[in-house]
């Protein structure tokens, strides 16, 4: 069970949850951080995959004594859940670096000018040390809206059907979606991931596009141009959190 820092003790049930609060879960202090949401119908807990904090969705009314004994009740998840999470490994001289699903050494011992080039399995990134991190994101970035980009053409031909744009962007809780109005967005860190597993996030979303669901026409459209689509959905289960520990 969570067992609460002295503080709490006296909390009333009618207190609005504050903005955070510490927990102790077994014998570690976890800030479990409150967002506010009016059009929320229950409560939610998430791990951040960045901070590593607890983040709860609360209903507009809800109290902290409530929020607590959800918490509370929830432990067994928060255990199984912080136990998967991914520690962050800073980015540094020697640090792993994963591209295209293959682990890089990192090397950016080099001078102030060039470009970000890859042998033998190193990574070379020129710059100062401050700005390693940002020229990374840079050339991640780029490449993977090539590559995204390429893939979703190839879907769209296959698929007979037509995007009106791409971009690229950093989602929290998704790889990709596709709008209404036909634009797809890709999180660019799917680039760090196998081949195989960015292509399948372009063929699901390209389906989309014929089918805005998660019906039996849209499996079907999917699995029929994309082989591996198993594999992948697979793998972002299993590994989805890896492509958070650099960034």
């Amino acid at each position: 069970m969570i067992g609460f820092l002295r503080a709490l003790k006296s909390v009333r049930s009618s207190q609005p949850a504050p903005d955070a609060q510490t927990i102790v879960i077994g014998d570690r202090n976890i800030i479990l951080r409150f967002k506010r949401n009016a059009r929320a119908k229950r409560m939610v807990l998430r791990l951040d995959t960045k901070s590593n904090d607890l983040i709860m969705t609360l209903p507009r009314r809800t109290s902290l004594a409530e929020a607590l004994r959800f918490a509370q009740i929830s432990s067994p998840w928060i255990l199984r859940t912080l136990g998967k999470r991914i520690e962050p490994v800073a980015i540094g001289q020697g640090a792993s670096i994963m591209f295209r699903g293959e682990n890089l050494q990192l090397d950016c011992s080099g001078g102030a000018r060039g470009l970000i080039s890859i042998s033998a399995g190193v990574i070379h990134v020129p710059g100062t040390p401050l700005h390693v991190e940002r020229r990374l994101k840079d050339y991640f970035k780029k490449q993977a809206l090539a590559d995204l980009t390429e893939a979703s053409r190839r879907y769209a031909v296959a698929m007979e059907t037509k995007y009106s744009r791409i971009t690229i962007r950093d989602q929290k809780t998704r790889w990709g979606s596709c709008s209404a109005s036909g634009a797809l967005s890709y999180s660019w860190r799917l680039i760090l991931a196998p081949t195989f597993v960015l292509d399948y996030v372009a063929a699901h979303e390209v389906a989309h596009l014929r089918e805005m669901n998660h019906g039996p026409r849209f499996w079907r459209l999917v699995l029929r141009h994309c082989s591996q689509s198993r594999a992948a959905k697979e793998w972002l289960k299993k590994n989805g959190r890896e492509l958070h520990r650099n960034f």
